[in-house]
């Protein structure tokens, strides 16, 4: 989890506060730490949430300072108490990993719940991802659909794949083909490896969605490229599909730029 990411102005006073938050999170997407830093410190120690959970994660990635997970918990233990949702979804990945205190992926858990019922939408998924592994929680799959839905509502690729397999298993949800393949279209468009590789291997069955392995093909080497390890196991199918002339064609959509490709 990226410990900057979607930082959101702070929901704390107008005035001062807001348009030195703002000026921090400028300097912090031009990777200007230590500007962010100055500003952040200050406003942290004066009790401001939003800054404790940003002057917290910069010390649990080293931005601007040197790594020190005892501070970044510290710092991301203030901002959860405060309530700030971003604070408890890095405290929770803290518990998760076990950086600067014992791992316990339950008060994980509970504090990623925390956030998800305050709308942050990585913490919804990541809480769907633990309703259905149960490595640390009991298993619930109607629960890990709904989170997964809600942090689908935010954009979140891999929620959505997580959606589409799902339907696929019939986990929570009657077996949907066709639903299957509308949510790892859209986790695909939005460059979700996974939902590629799913996407690729509905295509070229024709499960869910009209049979193109042209575009199967295109997908699943978009996957690989990806890092998707299901892709591997379709491909050799999709290859013995085509032709030349049809391999040729699925990797050069493969090379094309995921913003023209149609969600």
């Amino acid at each position: 989890m990226r410990w900057l990411d979607a930082l959101a102005h702070s929901a704390e006073p107008d005035g001062d506060v807001a348009t030195l938050m703002a000026i921090a999170y400028e300097a912090a997407n031009r990777s200007e730490f230590a500007t962010a830093l100055a500003l952040w410190g200050p406003l942290a120690e004066a009790g401001i949430a939003r800054a404790q959970n940003n002057f917290g994660a910069c010390f649990a990635e080293g931005l601007g300072v040197e790594r020190d997970p005892m501070l970044a918990l510290r710092w991301l233990t203030l901002a959860a108490e405060a309530g700030d949702p971003v604070g408890q979804r890095n405290l929770a990945s803290v518990f998760l990993k076990g950086e600067g205190v014992g791992q316990d992926g339950a008060q994980a858990a509970t504090l990623f719940r925390f956030a998800a019922e305050q709308g942050d939408g990585p913490a919804q998924d990541m809480l769907s991802r633990m309703l259905l592994d149960g490595a640390h929680i009991p298993v619930n799959v109607v629960e890990a659909l709904r989170w997964a839905m809600a942090a689908a509502e935010h954009g979140i690729a891999a929620a959505m794949t997580r959606i589409g397999m799902l339907y696929h298993d019939a986990r929570g949800v009657e077996r949907d083909p066709a639903e299957a393949a509308h949510w790892w279209r859209r986790a695909a468009a939005r460059g979700d490896a996974d939902g590629q590789a799913m996407l690729g291997e509905a295509l070229a069955r024709g499960a869910g969605v009209a049979r193109d392995p042209v575009a199967a093909l295109a997908w699943l080497l978009r996957a690989q490229a990806g890092g998707s390890a299901l892709a591997a196991a379709f491909l050799g199918p999709a290859h013995a599909a085509l032709d030349a002339a049809g391999i040729a064609e699925a990797e050069r959509r493969a090379a094309a730029p995921l913003a023209g490709l149609a969600p």
